[in-house]
């Protein structure tokens, strides 16, 4: 009997289950899934490369499966995920749990069920030479900065084999996803002087001077929110520009020496990230500092950026985009808000779209899961891969003979 495409195989929940159940919350270590998964590959005689942090507690893992002679197809995926800190979960969010035709568990739809489908696909990809490898291409730390994906990037390029494009599995319901915004972490520290808070005239207070840079951070969003800055395909249709965290002072009478400010960008644009930075920049220079500095001339502002997230952008000659769209039976693109790897594998020169099961509104919340169906149409997807990968003809696709 033919399985139901809407019936994941039990290997695809077989490997969700267990890649849920190891906590790879960005602040712990990640060897213990990197290990298994290096384990079940080596088991199946394929070889991998781990590519360490500079602590060596945690790890991407890079993987060939097919040719390692000639360029082939990333398969990306992050084993990282958020905390579930304070959350509200109705069952442990660390072992899953399958309810009314969905799959509850941290990392279900963020992305450890696109891992799960690649791992599971593995002994297909094997029951036949492929013409076109597959490179499994698995990082840590993409939840806070994408930082884990470039030690990939610079052991693929060291290898003189740069793969001709990438699938980055974030969530996208299996739609082809060619465009997402950047991501640019910043931090301002308000350096001012204590004193009395009676005395105003002999202090600076930092917390007050922060507020008036937060007022500015939201005068520029309500400029970048001008219908000319605007680009209707994300939603929101503009760069936002966000606080995140505030942190100073040492109590209600006393002017706050330091305040810190946690803020990012995630912009439509390229030149937005830039812009807006030098504007804080400036407005904190002009505006500001003069005044702090007539009371304490040792006053400061310092803003740097922390991480940052190239966009994805459009392409006109884009093969991983024709390729996911023909293998998705779809013939639309569309753009998301959030940052992905996918910015970095296009800025290294490697044509990358986002396609993978799940909903992205169900990321980073209680209770987060992914739909059975889900899981069955990243398969399907996959083996459509499969088969396309196996075809000499398709050497052609990457300008190859067969």
């Amino acid at each position: 009997m033919t399985k139901s495409p809407q019936e994941p195989s039990a290997a695809s929940l077989e490997w969700i289950a267990k890649l849920v159940g190891f906590d790879t919350t960005s602040r712990l270590s990640n060897l213990a899934l990197i290990d298994a998964i290096a384990d079940y590959l080596a088991q199946h005689g394929v070889e991998c490369e781990r590519i360490f942090d500079a602590t060596g507690t945690k790890a991407n893992l890079y993987a060939t499966i097919g040719p390692k002679d000639r360029p082939g197809i990333i398969l990306s995926g992050h084993t990282d995920v958020v905390p579930v800190d304070g959350q509200d979960w109705s069952s442990d969010p660390f072992k899953l749990t399958e309810r009314d035709g969905k799959l509850f568990g941290r990392g279900t739809a963020d992305m450890k069920s696109f891992i799960a489908i690649c791992l599971a696909m593995l002994p297909e990809m094997l029951a036949k030479p492929l013409s076109v490898p597959l490179h499994f291409a698995f990082s840590y730390d993409e939840e806070v900065g994408c930082f884990g994906v470039h030690g990939i990037v610079d052991f693929v390029k060291k290898t003189g084999i740069v793969p001709r494009l990438a699938i980055v599995g974030e969530p996208t319901e299996m739609q082809v996803v060619n465009a997402h915004k950047s991501v640019c972490a910043c931090s301002t520290t308000v350096h001012g002087l204590e004193a009395h808070s009676s005395a105003t005239h002999q202090g600076v207070n930092a917390i007050q001077y922060a507020a008036e840079l937060i007022a500015e951070i939201n005068r520029l969003q309500r400029e970048y929110q001008k219908p000319e800055n605007c680009d209707p395909r994300f939603t929101p249709p503009y760069t936002t520009i966000t606080v995140g965290q505030i942190q100073g002072g040492t109590a209600r009478n006393i002017l706050a020496k330091e305040c810190r400010v946690e803020w990012d960008v995630r912009s439509i644009k390229p030149e937005h990230d830039e812009a807006v930075i030098e504007s804080v920049k400036r407005f904190a220079a002009e505006k500001l500092l003069p005044e702090m500095r007539r009371i304490h001339v040792d006053a400061a502002i310092e803003t740097r950026v922390l991480a940052y997230v190239p966009l994805l952008l459009p392409q006109g000659d884009n093969p991983a985009e024709t390729l996911a769209l023909k293998l998705a039976g779809q013939n639309q693109t569309f753009a998301v808000a959030y940052g992905a790897e996918a910015g970095i594998f296009q800025k290294a020169g490697i044509s990358t779209v986002l396609c993978g099961p799940g909903n992205i509104r169900e990321a980073h919340k209680p209770n987060e899961y992914i739909e059975l169906s889900q899981v069955a149409e990243g398969e399907a997807f996959m083996r459509r891969l499969i088969d396309f990968c196996r075809d000499a003809d398709n050497l052609s696709f990457f300008g190859q003979a067969a």
